[in-house]
This record gives C-alpha cells, sequence and structure tokens, in this order.
C-alpha cells in the first residue's frame, strides 16, 4: 500500500481515538486551565506517544500484539485502575476557585513529568490496546508489509493524535479569559470524578 495513503490513514485514526472527550480529554483541559497551554501538550504528548507504540505493536503484527495484550492485561488493568485513582484523588479541588491560569508558562521538568505520567496512564489501558488492534485489523493495517510503510502508517497516528491534544490545549487557553474562576473548578472536579470512575472500571474489568 502506498505510503502516502497509509500516512492518511494514521492520521485519521490518530485524530478518532483521541478526539473523544473521556478521562484523557477531562485532564487535557484540567492540565491547560491550571498550568497553561503547554502543561495540555506535554499531556497530550504522552498520550500521542502511547498512541503510538500501540500503532506500531499492531502495524507489526495483530496476532502477536492481541496475545501479548491478553498474557499482561491484569497487571496493565491494575495499575492503570491505580493511576487513574492516584490522578483523581490528587486532582479533586480542596479549595476555592482561583483565576485561570492559562497564559502562564510551566517550568521543563514539570512538563516532563506530564508526559511521562500521562504515557504510563495510558499506555497502561487494555481497552485502548485492543482498540488500536481492532482497528488495525478492521482496516486491513496490521503486517502492512515495509518498514517504510509501517512508518508512515505510525507517523500519522501520532500527528493525528498529537495534532488533536495541541488543537484542544489551543482552544482552551485562548478562551480562557471569558470563562469565570468557577469554570476552572469544575472541570478539576468532573475531571477527578472521570478518572475515578474509569479507574472503577478498570479494577471490575480486571475481576
Amino acid at each position: 500500500m502506498d505510503a502516502l495513503v497509509l500516512f492518511g490513514k494514521g492520521l485519521f485514526i490518530g485524530l478518532a481515538i483521541a478526539a473523544p472527550i473521556g478521562p484523557m480529554g477531562a485532564l487535557c483541559i484540567q492540565r491547560t486551565l491550571a498550568g497553561g497551554f503547554w502543561a495540555g501538550v506535554a499531556g497530550g504528548l504522552g498520550t500521542a506517544l502511547a498512541d503510538l507504540t500501540f500503532a506500531t505493536g499492531a502495524a507489526l503484527g495483530f496476532a502477536v500484539f492481541q496475545d501479548l495484550v491478553e498474557r499482561i492485561a491484569l497487571p496493565l488493568g491494575l495499575i492503570g485502575g491505580a493511576f487513574l485513582m492516584g490522578l483523581a484523588w490528587r486532582g479533586w479541588p480542596r479549595g476555592q476557585a482561583d483565576e485561570p491560569v492559562a497564559a502562564k508558562i510551566p517550568e521543563a521538568r514539570s512538563l516532563w513529568r506530564t508526559t511521562l505520567v500521562t504515557y504510563g496512564l495510558t499506555i497502561t489501558n487494555p481497552p485502548t490496546i485492543l482498540l488500536f488492534a481492532a482497528i488495525f485489523a478492521g482496516l486491513g493495517l496490521a503486517q502492512t508489509g515495509s518498514g517504510l510503510a509501517i512508518a508512515a502508517l505510525v507517523a500519522g497516528v501520532f500527528l493525528g493524535s498529537i495534532g488533536w491534544w495541541a488543537f484542544l490545549s489551543g482552544l482552551v487557553a485562548a478562551l480562557h479569559h471569558r470563562l469565570p474562576p468557577a469554570f476552572a473548578l469544575w472541570t478539576a472536579r468532573v475531571s477527578s470524578l472521570t478518572m475515578a470512575g474509569f479507574g472503577l472500571w478498570a479494577f471490575a474489568s480486571v475481576f
């Protein structure tokens, strides 16, 4: 299959998987309001890198990828659920609403930490892994062939994913001055409850 076509399909897949507002979307909005545009992008980068990892595994071979996921589903589910519950606890606001600070620039160390935490949270989510495997198998993209074809496909997935997170962070940062302080407070609450709900669901899925 032509590398350019595969790149386009990868863009679509990355965007389609990132765009639905789930726990990662709520977390991205919360981080942008609390830490600024680059804090939101740093979290999105972690998710995009995890998507890149999933896409690479799925492109290299659906059967092997699925078998690996089934073998490590239990520890992944436990780790992912614990990650989500921990973030929900830490993210729950414990004071009054503060002014959004979406214009400030966090320290580089804080940005890298955000990226690593979000990568770990996304990479330990078995349903997302299986979703990639199912999409790649359904579209006939598993075992795409040459190294160039695989590189084009996974590069498209990564750019589609990070493009969405940059857009979402930029939109929230651009509108922050129009949002009341209470918006950040309620966003933090909704984000924490969403992550706690997904964490409990991850534990229930394991057992």
